[in-house]
Formats: C-alpha cells, sequence, structure tokens
C-alpha cells in the first residue's frame, strides 16, 4: 500500500507532466470541453447507447480488419483460400474473422437504432440538422464500406451479389455501360474488382468514416446533446452558466456507457462464439464456396441490412418514360437511402420529440417501422408476383412517410412540451 507521502509525489509528477504537455497540446482543455464540462441531460434513456456503442463498433472493425489484412490475399486467385487459411490455420484467425464478420451486422444493428431514435426525438431539428446532414453521410459512406467489404471473402454469393449490384450502373443513360466497366476495373467482375474494392475497404473508407465520425461528435458537442423531450437545456441555465437539467458527461454518462457496452459485448459474443452465420443472415451458405462465374446462386439477396433497399430495388417493375425497371429501381434505391437527409426540413411539428406530437405522428412512425422491417424479410426471399406486390405497397409507404410528413405534422393537435426535462 502507497504511503500518503509517495501518493503526493505522484500527485505532483502527474501535474507536472500535464502542465508540460498543455504548454504544447491543448489535452486538458479538449477533455474538458468534450468530457467533464460537457453538459449533457440528465434525462437520457436507452435510446442513447447506440451512439457510443457504434463508435466501439467501429473501433473494433478497424483492429480486426488490420488484422485480417495481414494475412488476406487480394487477388482472385487467392482471396478465397486465404480466408480459409485465416479460419483454419492462423492462430485465433477463426475468431478475428467472425469478429469482424459478426460485428459488420452488429455495427449496422446499432446505426439503425441510432437513426430511429433520432427519428423518436427529433434529433434532426433545429439546430442540429448540419448534424443530422453529417449523419446521413456516415450512413452512406458505411453502406459502401459495407458492400466492398462483402465482395472480399470471394465466395460465391459476394461474387454475385456485387455483380447484380455493380450491373445496376449499367441502368444509367448514355454512361452506364462505361461507367460500369470504370467501377470493375475489367469487363466483367475479376481479380482487378476485388484488388480495387479491396483498397477501398481497407484504407480509403476507414479514413473517411473516422473523420466524419470525429466531426460529427465536434458538430454534435457545439450544439448540444438533444434529449427524450426535445427540450434545449442550453436555454435555462442557472447563476454560474450551467444549464440546469444537465450533467457533467464524464463521469456520469462515462461510467453509465461502460455498463451498456458490457451487456452489449456479452450478446455480441454470444453470437459470434454460438451463431456467427446466424442461419444464413451474417453469412450465406454459397459464401462458404469459391466464386465461381458459371455457377449463379439459386436465389441473389444481399446480407440482411442492405435487404430493405434491395426490396425497393426489385420493386420496380416497369419501364417508365422510356427507361427500363432497372434504372427506376436503382432511382428508387438511391432515392430511398438519401431521402432521410431532407427530414429537418420536412418536419413542420412545433414540438421535437415524439411524446408531445400527436396522433399522426405516431401511427405513421409506426407504419413506417413495420414498412421497414417487412421490406427487409422480403429481400432475403425469393422474388413472386404476391411478394412483389406487397413490396410496392410497403416501397409506397416507406415515402409516403417522408412526402406526407410536412402535412401530418403541421395539421396534428400536440401536447405542450414541458419547461424542465422530465425523468
Amino acid at each position: 500500500m502507497q504511503s500518503p507521502n509517495s501518493q503526493g509525489k505522484f500527485v505532483t509528477m502527474w501535474s507536472g507532466f500535464m502542465t508540460w504537455v498543455d504548454e504544447r497540446f491543448p489535452a486538458t482543455e479538449t477533455f474538458e470541453y468534450h468530457m467533464s464540462r460537457y453538459y449533457a441531460p440528465k434525462n437520457f434513456n436507452f435510446w442513447y447507447y447506440f451512439g457510443v456503442l457504434a463508435i466501439l463498433m467501429l473501433v473494433l472493425q478497424i483492429l480486426t480488419g488490420v488484422w485480417l489484412t495481414m494475412s488476406y490475399v487480394p487477388t482472385g486467385e487467392g482471396a478465397f483460400a486465404s480466408v480459409e487459411y485465416i479460419m483454419r490455420d492462423v492462430e485465433y484467425g477463426w475468431l478475428i474473422r467472425y469478429l469482424h464478420s459478426t460485428g459488420a451486422s452488429f455495427f449496422f444493428l446499432v446505426v439503425y437504432a441510432h437513426m430511429y431514435r433520432a427519428l423518436l426525438y427529433g434529433s434532426y431539428r433545429g439546430p442540429r440538422e448540419l448534424l443530422w446532414l453529417i449523419g446521413m453521410v456516415i450512413f452512406v459512406a458505411l453502406m459502401a464500406e459495407g458492400f466492398f467489404g462483402y465482395l472480399l471473402p470471394w465466395g460465391n454469393m459476394s461474387y454475385w451479389g456485387a455483380q447484380v449490384i455493380v450491373s445496376l450502373a449499367g441502368a444509367i443513360p448514355y454512361v452506364g455501360p462505361e461507367l460500369m466497366e470504370w467501377i470493375r476495373g475489367d469487363y466483367l467482375m475479376s481479380g482487378a474488382t476485388l484488388n480495387r474494392f479491396f483498397a477501398l475497404h481497407v484504407v480509403a473508407l476507414p479514413l473517411v468514416l473516422v473523420a466524419l465520425v470525429f466531426v460529427h461528435i465536434v458538430a454534435l458537442h457545439h450544439v448540444g446533446s438533444n434529449n427524450p423531450d426535445g427540450i434545449e437545456i442550453k436555454k435555462n441555465k442557472g447563476a454560474d452558466g450551467i444549464p440546469v437539467d444537465g450533467i457533467p458527461f464524464h463521469p456520469y454518462y462515462t461510467v453509465h456507457d461502460v455498463h451498456a457496452m458490457v451487456l452489449f459485448l456479452i450478446v455480441f459474443c454470444a453470437a459470434v462464439f454460438f451463431a456467427p452465420e446466424m442461419g444464413g443472415y451474417f453469412i450465406e451458405k454459397p459464401n462458404f464456396i469459391p466464386a465461381d462465374p458459371l455457377a449463379t446462386p439459386e436465389h441473389i439477396a444481399p446480407v440482411w441490412y442492405y435487404t430493405p433497399y434491395y426490396s425497393m430495388l426489385r420493386a420496380a417493375t416497369f419501364p417508365l418514360f422510356g427507361m427500363d425497371a432497372k434504372f427506376w429501381g436503382l432511382v428508387v434505391m438511391a432515392a430511398a437511402i438519401v431521402i432521410p437527409a431532407v427530414l429537418p426540413w420536412l418536419d413542420r411539428s412545433p414540438v421535437k420529440s415524439i411524446r408531445y406530437k400527436g396522433m399522426l405522428s405516431k401511427v405513421w412512425l409506426g407504419v413506417f417501422i413495420v414498412s421497414f422491417f417487412i421490406l427487409g424479410y422480403l429481400g432475403t426471399k425469393a422474388p413472386s408476383t404476391g411478394r412483389t406486390a406487397v413490396a410496392q405497397f410497403c416501397t409506397i409507404i416507406y415515402f409516403l412517410y417522408f412526402v406526407l410528413m410536412p402535412w401530418y405534422t403541421r395539421v396534428e393537435k400536440t401536447k405542450p412540451e414541458p419547461d424542465r426535462v422530465t425523468a
């Protein structure tokens, strides 16, 4: 046990060291601004865990990805064999690979939950419009990152799934065929495609994601966090200039988030060790077969986190204005991904949180979520006349949620927001 005298010497040495650092780099100032003197609303609930869990998954994906690249061979001849080598011969390679593949699904799971919380409590409303737009760019970059990584195992589903998505570029008028060839780097999916996807997945997009997440956090701490009541705590400060409904993020929420991360990692590890393939939803069975340009899988479908948008892509089954159905499917899918970006300008409600919005907002949000889940399920199944009709209906519901928002948020009766945050 250390004596009080030795503890005092350690404190003095640490204080002197931090003084030396602060003279050269604003370490203490940065920590205080973003942690110990950043006042967050005191009524955060379950839905506010998912932001920090998304950061946790980003770090995990980068670390496991770096480890996998040490043994991965990004060539058409060696990619599949190198994955098998990692799984069978590299010490704990199977664990690193499953942490990465399962981590991709859990990453999207927490990101979708994070976005749902924004819809629930109006976190896209002013003064957080730019914060929301940055978040949407992160989402698009994450989808691109996942798509490029999806091809790398060079399994048969990876090959044909990427073939289907890349071929969509060919439906763009005038420049489509040339664009498709430019994306692939060849006249068909080949080692050249794999190599450039590898470079984008391992180098370019991780750098973009880390930079965007940093900007996202800076923007968040500049305008302040939203809360389940949708009240701006900065508008109600005490004599000391501190929000009366705020508490320091550190240590209160850092400790709070550690508990959430431990519980989350227990669930995550259970999936990694007991169900890494999740019945074919995380890793499809055809992906355990090497890519074969001559053997098309019985049913081509992307990983579950892309299936809602894939279902909307397939819902466009008729030509229009001289353009074929493939082109309109691409338009519908792209529009479905980017349309949430305009939410700050569609929501005309006088209140932010769903707690105080009217019944129309609650019903439309519920219908929107249900339609999204149905689209996700349909995207995993082979198309049929009935399934296509349901997908078309759910796609219309998806877009009506946004298109009708200026109307139903303006005409519905809302409850008055409280002056202070509630427990």
